[in-house]
């Protein structure tokens, strides 16, 4: 069964106007002694007191104990949602409602992220903030002043970005005793030492095989740290791994999705269950998806693990599993015993995923009144547009609302666990609209939950997604930039959601989709930076507006809080990573730059810097000439398989050059770069594996009539921004 299975108003607004970025006051240092470190060393007595009442605040290093009862720490900000329940929620108060007038820069430090966004949730502990940026950079920073107290660069490959789907970024690190863990994009998991930034051990997580990648933030649970991976985009098989925190050997590994039965058992006892799910008579070298990518919650009491795993891949069923089947264990939320890796429970929320709604979304954990008594609930918005509030003990679904429009599935039926598919899901038998897009009614950006208004925070999207069997598509555009839903537009939001309910409390619109993700804090405050380059602050009751801080660079990172010296801090790395699915309008200014920093708040800081606007892009190309039309044709189809991801589809801005707009000396270099790898130390992998000299000459021939207008996407002039 797809569902539960147990093992065997009115607002007040300011902007307010900054100067320009200046160069950061944060220089590069080392780590001094340890009264730099944060909060004044106590005296003995105090200390004694300390460790008899079992105050974690008054803990050095990030002990067990303290990461296990992190919610008695309300100063520091110890793992990615604040505590092992990633309610993204901090009780801190001196920040509130009535005086977000007085925030401002605090400080604020570069991240050395000049294309990519920067996706971090930062982490703080006794005085250093620690904060990831593409490429999986390390950065640690005095948590007071924002002096760099050193820098990690684990030297990613820069061609290694054609193995993943969606661009270097990192969502951020984890804390353990006296260690820094980090997944790197190529696959490895690196220990540094918190003090100092070097490495202690490293441990290839994927065989460095190609289409694997890491994004996702680790987590320390029980001495293990736990770390997936990416790669269902291009078909690879997924699985989750723990590794031992002092000495990085490999403690246990849970495959998602089982291997071909012909090669002997599974290496997981459930996946002999999930074979059945699957066509026996598929083609077992692909190996279906599941890879989990990001979401990872744990409940100390139950000492259960939980794991989202993410979409079927390739998305087309009949490429991927003909005989149909729930194909076991993709779009599914695990629970597993941390010490062994063994499953105690397991809900589908996509069966025979081929929408890539991933349940990698995070999750939260709380205990909330359901019914008439409280229980113990594990909450989750993935990208499939249901809001699921599940028994976490155990698995059963206790509920499964729409949070946005939601059209391939009618409901989810309580008693099944299934949903309840609409008439034209299924796609693969003709073109279909569908609501949500494969980006999801919610994606990774993280979700908050206050428990004082009871209330989660989705950081959500109206977005659809015209599927079609034979070509294709770009939200609602084909192949050639025509509209296949005219009237269609995407829309951001965020929505407080009640849970109790299984409804919306309020609904907010914002400007652009893929926001950032949500702070929640024990003031009744929300903060949030949107793609539009905005820190928004809002009343967590009602949703509504009080002050919006400019910043330009467009974020879509989570914010945190913590306390340091008596004065709390909000932080939050600025740099986007999304999707722009239209060309800017004709005579739109310039987008401003989207250099990563890390920006820090208090009250009474100063303004803001707004970063400096972009120059003008480079002129189309032109002077090629008419271009035969089989050949631009047959480029087109080249280009939107291996080009269209990175460069544009439709001419909308992105960190990569828009090849519409080559010089000549590249233009005559075309080959050198794509076949011959002469820009590979820059992320321009070689494509020659897949691309010949003749494949090459018709993407050229349609980037040339595309710079002319008389091909592609559309608005030839238009780009977007950041």
């Amino acid at each position: 069964m797809a569902g539960f299975a147990p093992s065997a108003p009115s607002e007040h607004l300011e902007i307010e106007p900054a100067p320009p970025v200046q160069p950061s006051s944060a220089e590069p240092g080392r780590l001094g002694p340890r009264r730099a470190l944060g909060r004044p060393i106590l005296p003995l007595a105090l200390l004694g007191l300390c460790a008899g009442l079992l105050l974690t605040g008054c803990e050095r290093g990030v002990t067990p104990h303290r990461l296990t009862h992190a919610e008695r720490d309300a100063d520091s900000w110890l793992t990615t949602g604040r505590t092992y329940g990633e309610q993204h929620f901090s009780p801190l108060a001196e920040i509130t409602p009535d005086n977000v007038g007085q925030l401002g820069l605090a400080w604020q430090a570069p991240l050395e992220s000049f294309d990519f966004g920067v996706e971090s949730t930062p982490l703080e502990a006794d005085g250093v903030v620690y904060v990831t940026s593409t490429y999986s950079r390390v950065f640690a920073f005095d948590a007071a002043t924002g002096k760099r107290l050193w820098a990690y660069d684990p030297e990613v490959p820069r061609d290694w970005l054609r193995q993943g789907c969606c661009k270097a970024v990192n969502r951020g690190a984890a804390l353990w005793k006296d260690k820094v863990y980090v997944g790197a994009f190529d696959g490895r998991l690196i220990a540094l030492n918190a003090k100092t930034g070097k490495p202690v051990w490293s441990a290839d997580t994927t065989g460095h095989k190609p289409n694997y990648s890491i994004t996702g933030a680790p987590r320390v649970v029980a001495g293990k740290v736990i770390i997936g991976n990416g790669g269902a985009d291009f078909g690879m098989r997924g699985f989750v791994s723990a590794y031992d925190a002092d000495t990085g050997k490999l403690a246990w590994r849970f495959y998602i999705t089982p291997h071909d039965p012909k090669l002997g058992p599974q290496e997981n006892p459930e996946l002999e269950a999930a074979v059945a799910t699957w066509d026996p008579k598929r083609d077992w070298s692909v190996g279906g998806g599941g890879n989990p990518w990001d979401g990872i919650a744990y409940d100390p009491d139950l000492d259960l693990l939980y794991v989202g795993t993410g979409n079927a891949g390739p998305y087309d069923p009949r490429k991927r599993n003909p005989g149909g089947g729930d194909q076991l264990y993709i779009s599914t939320i695990l629970a597993l015993k941390p010490e062994t890796g063994r499953m105690v429970w397991r809900y589908q929320t996509t069966p025979a995923d081929q929408w890539d709604y991933t349940a990698t979304s995070p999750m939260m954990l709380a205990d909330i009144a359901i019914g008439g008594r409280s229980r113990k609930v594990l909450m989750q918005a993935p990208k499939n547009g249901f809001f699921y509030v599940l028994d976490r003990a155990t698995g059963e679904l206790l509920s499964a609302e729409k949070y946005v429009r939601t059209t391939w599935a009618d409901h989810v039926d309580l008693k099944t666990g299934r949903p309840v598919m609409a008439a034209n899901a299924d796609w693969s038998k003709g073109r279909a609209l569908l609501f949500p897009s494969p980006y999801g009614g919610h994606n990774w950006h993280p979700m908050a939950f206050s428990p004082q208004t009871g209330l989660a925070y989705i950081p959500a999207q109206d977005v659809g997604w015209v599927w079609d069997p034979s070509v294709g598509t770009w939200f609602y555009r084909g192949p050639g930039g025509q509209s296949l839903a005219p009237g269609e537009t995407v829309r951001g939001m965020l929505i407080g959601w009640d849970p109790k309910a299984g409804k919306a409390a309020w609904v907010q619109p914002l400007a652009r989709p893929m926001n950032g993700g949500v702070l929640a804090t024990g003031s009744g405050l929300l903060v949030q930076g949107t793609a539009d380059g905005f820190i928004d602050l809002r009343e967590a009751r009602t949703g509504a507006l009080l002050r919006r801080i400019q910043t330009g660079t467009a974020i879509s990172a989570a914010p945190i809080s913590y306390r340091l010296h008596g004065v709390q801090y909000i932080a939050v790395a600025a740099g986007w990573n999304g999707v722009n699915p239209e060309p800017d309008a004709p005579g739109a200014p310039p987008p401003y730059d989207n250099s990563g920093r890390l920006i820090v708040l208090k009250l009474g800081g100063s303004a803001v810097p707004v970063a400096p606007r972009l120059a003008e892009p480079a002129p189309l190309m032109s002077g090629r000439g008419p271009q035969p039309p089989a050949l631009v044709a047959r480029g087109q189809a080249l280009y939107m398989a291996n080009c269209g991801r990175c460069h544009g589809l439709t001419g909308e801005r992105t960190p990569f050059p828009d090849l519409r707009r080559l010089s000549p000396e590249t233009w005559a270099g075309f080959d050198d770069i794509v076949l011959r790898g002469a820009y590979k130390a820059g992320g321009m992998a070689s494509f020659a594996d897949i691309l010949t000299p003749a494949d090459t000459a018709a993407i050229r021939a349609y980037l040339a009539a595309w710079a002319a207008g008389q091909a592609g996407g559309a608005s030839a002039g238009g780009q977007t921004a950041h």
